[in-house]
Order: structure tokens, then C-alpha cells, then sequence
């Protein structure tokens, strides 16, 4: 059975914020490289929550990037223009989950900036709380 928009979005939504919750707590556990990688994931859902919404493709479930999928936002509300600093979220996409994927480092030795990992927090937060309005809802 298909769901509504509205209500696919809406679940969509709801597990970003859960993967946002759980990956507070690894930054707060200072496991940094799960949280980036968390924090750009959650980002992510949340985005592809809204594009369900406002254009219900299978569509918008065919890239990962937060840049491209802020473009798509973007183009149907330009509110989004303010969170555009989100897309440097995509650089936690691969390298913090594999050794390759970070030439001669180890993801969870690389990353150890508490800094980095509460300012990708905050964009996380600004995407997620935007998406969240605009969705209305529970």
C-alpha cells in the first residue's frame, strides 16, 4: 500500500530526528566519527522527508548528496537558501566509516575535533528543524 506524501514525508522525517538523537549522543560519547557520519545522515532523511513531500518521486531517493538534494529544496522554497552551509555535511558520507575511504588514516583515530562534530551538529540541527516546519505535523 502507497502512502500519502504528507504521511511518507512525515515518517522520513521522524527517523532523521531519531538518527539525529542517537548521533548527539555519540558526539556527546566523543565517538566523532559515528556522529559525523550520523549528523549527515540524519540531514539527509530530512531532506529527502521534505522533497517527498512537495515532489513524490522515487526520484529524490537516488543520491545521498545533501548538496544536490538542497538544490532540489531550493528550487521549490527558497527558505532553504539558509541552510545551504549543510552541504559540507557531505564529506562525512564515506570517509568517516572507512579506512580506504581516508588514504593512510583511520576514520575513528582521524576524527577527534569535538569542534567539528558540534558544528556539524548545528547544521544538522538548522536542516532538521527547517524541514520540520515546513512539515507541520506531530
Amino acid at each position: 500500500m502507497r502512502r500519502e506524501p504528507l504521511e511518507e514525508a512525515r515518517r522520513w522525517l521522524t527517523h532523521a530526528q531519531d538518527e539525529f538523537g542517537d548521533a548527539e549522543e555519540l558526539r556527546l560519547r566523543g565517538r566523532f566519527y559515528l556522529a559525523l557520519f550520523h549528523f549527515q545522515q540524519a540531514t539527509e532523511k530530512a531532506l529527502k522527508a521534505y522533497l517527498y513531500s512537495v515532489v513524490p518521486s522515487e526520484e529524490v531517493f537516488l543520491t545521498h548528496s545533501i548538496y544536490e538534494l538542497l538544490q532540489r529544496a531550493e528550487e521549490a522554497d527558497s527558505d532553504f537558501e539558509q541552510v545551504r552551509r549543510a552541504a559540507s555535511l557531505d564529506q562525512y558520507y564515506i570517509p568517516t566509516r572507512y579506512p580506504n575511504g581516508l588514504p593512510g588514516g583511520v576514520p575513528s583515530r582521524f576524527y577527534t575535533d569535538p569542534d567539528e562534530a558540534r558544528r556539524a551538529m548545528e547544521l544538522s540541527s538548522m536542516v532538521l528543524e527547517m524541514v520540520a516546519g515546513k512539515l507541520g505535523g506531530p
